[in-house]
């Protein structure tokens, strides 16, 4: 059987084991599309990678662990069914939709020839694109399952952002993870998709400023840039703290992430080219929380209620939109987002914790320099941080101690 793709050295090599369809059982509804809401248009419908690695389960061998993940995925397709659909394009509206068809959800075996000691967990470009995922257009919902030679297992998770954003993923894979437990799920999904616009439409003129309308096509074929470095680190729980604590100044106590963000800001303006006379930070900002102010109604709707903090972006039917910055039409600019929440440690399919967990994206084109961080398997206040840098960023951050690349002996305890 052919190998998927091998690195520059020939020393990583994935082969591709087998490929199934997994559809969702039991009652569901009568097939049915499902209309995006104004914040599914602004997600870009970028493919986005979650990658888990485990070390080699006590007490059970691969076939096993295959068939617990493909029966557990079914019966959780059963509550997230959305997820077993199609996305195509309306060709009235020339919008994407959801057709809640039960296709079915794609998902890959393979082995790699390596043990995961061995994994490069720090250059992305080398270990995920071609390797450990591998987007079929068809399948909104893709998992790859990669045995690796000392016993270990990585399982990817890729999902089209029109299915919905990092809540909604954390939700779905805490599910997945607490039926193959046979655990009851914690979160009943809201699938209603029931977000619309006010009427009459009324929006703030600083939309036309931040976001711009346009097809899949120009998101597919952004202008080429040199924001190409798909990178994994570590930050030490104790550099987490100085940093908060150098950005606590006059009283005013900061969060771990404000004071992230300062410091990254103060990085990346050394980073930038003279000929720039300006750069941007964003934020990727949950709006869950944020409908209502004493309760949150929206805690387990699944869909997009994520925007960029650089205006208001929800107000009338945009169609396919992303902001400039994201397009890269507005200078220089990093776009930092939080994981705080999302599930790491606790994804237990059956067969033992994570030893890692991050996110990442395919995508071979990037307008926006992008950085995400998120607790550490091992629970001890450090993060693991995924990036996507220009050189120079990536330089600028690497020439300090407090980003780490990532290391199978030094950070994972493999």
């Amino acid at each position: 059987m052919e190998l998927l793709q091998a690195s520059a050295d020939g020393k990583f090599e994935v082969k591709p084991t087998g490929k199934s369809i997994v559809k969702a059982i039991g009652p569901l509804p009568e097939p049915h599309t499902l209309q995006l809401s104004n914040l599914d248009l602004l997600s870009g419908r970028f493919p986005v990678t979650y990658f888990y690695f485990y070390r080699r389960p006590f007490g059970k061998n691969y076939p096993l662990i295959i068939q617990t993940l493909r029966i557990s995925l079914a019966k959780t397709l059963n509550f997230y069914y959305p997820f077993a659909g199609r996305i195509i394009q309306n060709p009235q509206t020339n919008e994407p939709e959801i057709i809640c068809d039960n296709n079915g959800a794609l998902v890959l075996e393979a082995e790699a020839n390596i043990p995961l000691v061995n994994h490069d967990f720090y250059n992305l470009n080398e270990s995920l694109q071609g390797k450990l995922v591998s987007i079929q257009p068809d399948f909104p919902l893709q998992i790859q399952v990669t045995s690796y030679t000392c016993g270990g297992i990585s399982i990817t998770f890729s999902f089209d952002h029109a299915l919905g954003d990092a809540s909604s993923f954390g939700k779905f894979l805490v599910s997945w993870s607490e039926i193959a437990q046979q655990k009851p799920i914690t979160c009943s999904p809201d699938l209603r998709r029931n977000l619309r616009a006010r009427f009459p439409p009324s929006y703030h003129p600083s939309l036309d400023q931040t976001f711009v309308k346009c097809t899949i096509e120009e998101i597919s074929n952004i202008p080429s840039t040199n924001i190409l470095l798909k990178r994994l680190y570590h930050i030490d729980a104790s550099s987490i703290s100085r940093l908060q604590q150098l950005a606590s100044v006059k009283g005013k106590k900061r969060t771990k992430v404000e004071a992230f963000s300062a410091y990254i800001w103060k990085i990346m303006v050394t980073s930038i080219d003279e000929k720039h006379g300006k750069c941007k930070m964003g934020w990727l900002v949950d709006g869950r929380c944020r409908i209502l102010k004493h309760e949150n109604p929206m805690s387990s709707y699944i869909g997009n209620v994520l925007s960029l903090a650089v205006g208001e972006a929800s107000c009338h039917r945009p169609g396919l939109m992303l902001a400039r910055v994201v397009l890269g039409r507005d200078g220089p600019t990093v776009v930092v987002s939080s994981g705080r929440r999302f599930p790491v440690a606790e994804l237990d399919f059956g067969f033992g914790n994570p030893v890692l967990g991050a996110v990442s994206s395919i995508i071979e084109r990037s307008g926006v320099g992008y950085i995400n961080q998120r607790p550490s398997a091992t629970c001890d206040g450090s993060w693991t941080v995924s990036a996507i840098l220009w050189p120079e960023l990536a330089t600028a951050l690497e020439s300090d101690s407090i980003f780490q690349p990532m290391s199978a002996a030094d950070h994972l305890q493999l």
